[in-house]
């Protein structure tokens, strides 16, 4: 038993913490679906499939919308969550915990492994520093969107084969430095690692540029003590080449010269130039939103973030770029002095080098911090423990203590407090309505859940208070029209008069930029109010809101076809529903969703040559019988079709 005494107070310490992390989640798995959700999976058909059989697995692996890359092990997670549970949010939150939990353990077996491999000899107090680490991260507030907001499972799973990659690698650098075999189990595992994460989110592909950092500051290219006189390992060399500069220029000659035309933006409100000085003011900012967490930091929604126009407007866009600078002078200058700190610097910087810099994706989100945040942990820990460092802590152990507590103590608050408001919709609307007053897409979603809580009784008194944040949200700059198509939908369904100020406004936004996502789909839904649900509402108003839509150089495929469909079932015009049907599909070939609407409208008006040439591109794709549900129906209904025929 005494060999065992050394690991008995982490052992504790990790059960403590473990127990403590799945009761304050427990406070939240018990709300509902929201944002993303609702396309990635409650809207999804594809990840909810009726038999576990290979087809219908199969095609869940490739019915994400949320990526060219389809994310296939995520959407198979959702797949196995609906056959096992059905459409259960509760269910998909536990899995979630669980996965969340896993990262946590398999977190403090990568510290304390780099633990050995920076002191040789690791003693209680290095693997209580990597208990503290795994154990505040899984606290961090600024990770609860990776856990309680499902669709996140992708940027979850995808760390979780981040993770057992640094941890293989860590653990066959160790081997190579005892002499033994382990050049294999080291460049192995992140290639794995990297692929199996890869699956989930395409953020996974950031994994050798850590395992690189983890050499560069725990391992500096040793080689085992008989053969040091001979440098550094060049397999480690040539791993590295192949697996990051290499990828890196491929990368940048694929995708750099598309970032410099005016259209890769043109859905964007912000250009390459003021992208990039707009996140350096968030990248310091979710430094804060991780270390002193507060509400109205942690808003979910932050729609509302100013943009920078140039380094002095807003002026903190200057002093930012300074912080960021400043780190990367002590990222550099701690290698030799506290490399662990410096590390912990350096993950963080790395981490947003692919979602904060030139790709034109939306500016901020606090789920992409859930690696970023392992490297501020390690930092922070580590600076207050003094654990392998030879740098003297800035103040007594007790101050320094007593600070790691009372943070500990505020990021469990924190996430406990939030995982309480997530536990129900309408408080978590609230909560974030609250938290971000002068956020469009908060005010928004607060007025229809307002509005899903009436139940669309025109004397319920939700139908009131959804006007007050729909309003003020459709009032507020840089707002989609979600809150006008809302309202709009609202009244048409209950038979309630409609404000001819919200149409204006309505086709205002749309004559002013090209469409968003939101702005599509607000539209679509108000077409199917029309034909679904037989809403009344000037059809006219509709066709000009459509057109404004269109009249915007490059409308999307989605656009397109929802503008087929709309033509098709709300205003009858089945010949230019056809002919927009036909641009969607030449838009978007390899969408087979396109080329089913294409050949269920050619059928009904007895294009059976289109409808067969539409089902003949989509059975040469029909790879593992993923389109069986949609081809079979097709074939039939032109059988039946073509015996009809004179």
């Amino acid at each position: 038993m005494s060999k065992f005494r050394p690991y008995a107070l982490p052992l504790a310490s990790g059960l403590f913490f473990a127990l403590l992390v799945i009761a304050v989640y427990s406070l939240g798995v018990g709300g509902g679906f929201m944002f993303d959700d609702f396309p990635n999976i409650v809207d999804n058909k594809g990840v909810q499939p009726r038999h576990a059989d290979i087809p219908s697995l199969l095609n869940a692996t490739l019915a994400s919308p949320a990526s060219d890359f389809k994310r296939p092990a995520a959407s198979l997670s959702f797949a196995l969550n609906y056959l096992a549970t059905g459409l259960n949010p509760t269910a998909m939150k536990v899995t979630n915990v669980a996965l969340h939990l896993a990262n946590a353990w398999i977190l403090y077996l990568l510290m304390a492994a780099i633990f050995r491999a920076s002191s040789g000899s690791p003693d209680n107090r290095d693997r209580m520093t990597a208990v503290l680490i795994a154990a505040g991260w899984a606290l961090l507030p600024i990770n609860l969107t990776a856990v309680l907001y499902v669709v996140q499972r992708m940027e979850s799973m995808a760390n979780l084969g981040v993770l057992m990659g640094l941890l293989g690698y860590v653990a066959g650098r160790r081997r190579m430095l005892e002499g033994r075999r382990g050049i294999f189990v080291a460049l192995g595992s992140v290639i794995i690692g990297t692929a199996f994460g890869a699956l989930s989110k395409e953020t996974a592909v950031m994994t050798p540029l850590y395992a690189f950092l983890i050499e560069v500051y725990v391992f500096r290219g040793r080689r085992p003590p008989q053969d040091a006189s001979a440098g550094i390992d060049r397999r480690l060399v040539a791993f590295y080449v192949l697996t990051l500069a290499l990828p890196f220029i491929a990368g940048m000659a694929w995708i750099g010269p598309s970032l410099l035309r005016p259209e890769s933006w043109a859905r964007r409100d912000f250009t390459l130039t003021t992208r990039l000085l707009s996140e350096a003011r968030i990248i310091v900012d979710y430094m804060a939103w991780t270390l002193v967490p507060t509400q109205n930091g942690l808003s979910f929604y932050h729609d509302d973030f100013q943009i920078s126009q140039s380094l002095l407007s807003p002026w903190t866009t200057l002093p930012s770029i300074l912080v960021i600078v400043a780190l990367v002078a002590s990222a550099i200058a701690l290698r030799r002095k506290a490399p662990l700190v410096g590390l912990g610097i350096a993950l963080y910087l790395a981490c947003h080098t692919l979602t904060g810099t030139v790709l034109p994706l939306e500016l901020i989100y606090e789920h992409r911090n859930y690696f970023a945040s392992i490297g501020l942990l390690i930092s922070l820990v580590i600076a207050l423990r003094g654990a392998v460092s030879r740098v003297a802590a800035p103040a007594i152990p007790a101050v320094r203590g007593t600070l790691l507590v009372i943070l500990f103590a505020w990021w469990t608050a924190m996430t406990a407090m939030t995982a309480h408001a997530w536990n129900d919709p309408l408080t978590l609307a609230r909560e974030l309505a609250y938290r971000a007053p002068q956020s469009p897409r908060a005010q928004y979603e607060l007025g229809r859940t307002y509005i899903i809580y009436s139940r669309y009784d025109k004397d319920s008194p939700f139908v009131r208070m959804a006007y007050v944040p729909l309003e003020a949200a459709a009032a507020l700059p840089g707002t989609t029209i979600l809150p006008e198509q809302a309202m709009i939908f609202m009244n048409a369904k209950m038979g309630l008069p409609i404000k001819d100020a919200w149409w204006d406004s309505l086709q205002a936004k749309l004559r002013k930029a090209p469409p968003t996502i939101q702005d599509e789909s607000a539209l679509d839904s108000l077409s199917k109010c029309v034909s679904d649900m037989g809403c009344k509402m000037p059809t006219q108003r509709l066709v000009n809101a459509f057109l404004l839509a269109l009249a915007h150089p490059n409308p999307s495929p989605r656009l397109l076809a929802m503008y087929a469909n709309f033509a098709w079932s709300v205003i009858d015009d089945r010949a230019l529903a056809l002919s927009v049907q036909r641009k969607a599909v030449d838009a978007a070939p390899n969408e087979m969703a396109y080329r089913t609407g294409l050949a269920r409208m050619a059928i009904q008006t007895g294009d059976i040559r289109t409808a067969k040439a539409q089902v003949a591109v989509m059975r040469s794709a029909n790879v593992g019988g993923r389109y069986d549900d949609d081809i079979d129906p097709l074939e039939v209904s032109i059988n039946n079709a073509m015996q009809k025929q004179p």
